[in-house]
């Protein structure tokens, strides 16, 4: 095993210092329109940001684009254009040898950025992204895994650095962290071949919701002004109460929207894997999985019935499948 775990390690070391993959280009270049949405979006109301009058008369002599706005220019956006690749897709490889291994969850740890100057209206931004270090296996809180540090390099239209970035996240394997470590379960998910699904987050706002579905009720949170509300939270927003029960959903709904995910696959999950946001008819909505409907038959308004299953041992979570319409077979 310690074999094992020494070329886990090396194989890991092998892709430090590389860069992930091709730069990214900016499919825009830096615009007063994106700055205005930004800034609306943040509630950032510095006008040398938005004004141009004002901004001319600043030490600027012009617009400029909010420093914490650097990622934006450079995002992928939901149906980025196709391009060759030039360089190997390391990101991916190292992301498929860390899920492989059992590391499939993963969390942003800390960002670190440095502007060299402030970005203008037309320029042109590209970011070349480096696989900075992978962290020897480290035993967190939140589980067992290994923290991977990025380094961002962003450059305008004459190839000058205007910014870095250094971005680290956690890999680990779900199921590890001290909220399992009394469990007998957790020498298993502890085992590179075990792959678990990730664990919610059990506070004293949201313990009921999981406790219910041990016991077989999908429960939702009922204010004492009488309104629901899901995701369950310590306060009603509209009346602003602390005091809450709960009320058994009969588990029937609609489906309200929907989502298919098909990459990237992650186990223990299936794919395509329908992601619905079913409306109860008690007038809340909530967020599970469909089965027993292909992806392409699913439709907005579609009747559904909840039904709780045990996916693991002692995990339970709701999910839905497709309900029969009274008057219909």
């Amino acid at each position: 095993m310690a074999d094992d775990s020494e070329a886990f390690q090396a194989r890991l070391a092998e892709l430090a210092g590389k860069p992930s993959g091709d730069p990214e280009r900016a499919r825009d270049p830096v615009n007063p329109a994106m700055i205005r949405h930004w800034c609306d979006a943040i509630d950032d109301r510095n006008p040398v940001y938005t004004d141009p009058e004002f901004a001319a008369h600043s030490v600027h002599g012009g617009l400029v684009a909010p420093p914490a706005m650097l990622q934006v220019w450079t995002m992928r956006g939901l149906r980025p254009p196709a391009r060759p690749q030039q360089r190997p897709d390391v990101q991916g490889q190292l992301m498929r040898l860390l899920d492989g291994a059992g590391f499939t969850s993963v969390v942003a740890t800390d960002c670190q950025q440095e502007y060299r100057r402030y970005l203008r209206p037309g320029d042109d931004l590209s970011v070349e992204t480096t696989i900075e270090s992978i962290s020897p296996e480290k035993r967190t809180a939140l589980g067992v895994g290994h923290f991977v540090t990025q380094r961002m390099s962003y450059r305008d239209q004459r190839g000058e650095e205007v910014a870095t970035m250094l971005f680290r996240i956690l890999k680990f394997k779900p199921g590890t962290g001290r909220a399992a470590a009394a469990s007998p379960e957790a020498a298993v998910a502890a085992s590179p071949r075990a792959v678990r699904r990730p664990r919610p987050a059990i506070t004293r706002d949201n313990a009921f919701f999981w406790e219910g579905l041990a016991e077989g009720k999908l429960l939702i949170q009922r204010c004492r002004c009488g309104r629901l509300r899901h995701p369950p939270g310590p306060a009603c927003p509209h009346c602003h109460s602390l005091h809450w029960d709960t009320e058994v959903a009969s588990g029937r709904g609609r489906v309200y929207s929907w989502v298919v995910a098909h990459h990237p696959a992650i186990p223990p999950f299936e794919y395509p894997n329908p992601i619905a946001l079913v409306e109860l008819e008690e007038g809340t909505r909530i967020v599970a999985n469909l089965v027993g409907v292909a992806p392409d038959a699913i439709r907005e308004g579609m009747p559904v019935v909840c039904e709780i299953a045990e996916v693991e041992p002692g995990f339970h979570v709701p999910r839905f499948r497709p309900a029969r319409e009274q008057g219909r077979p």
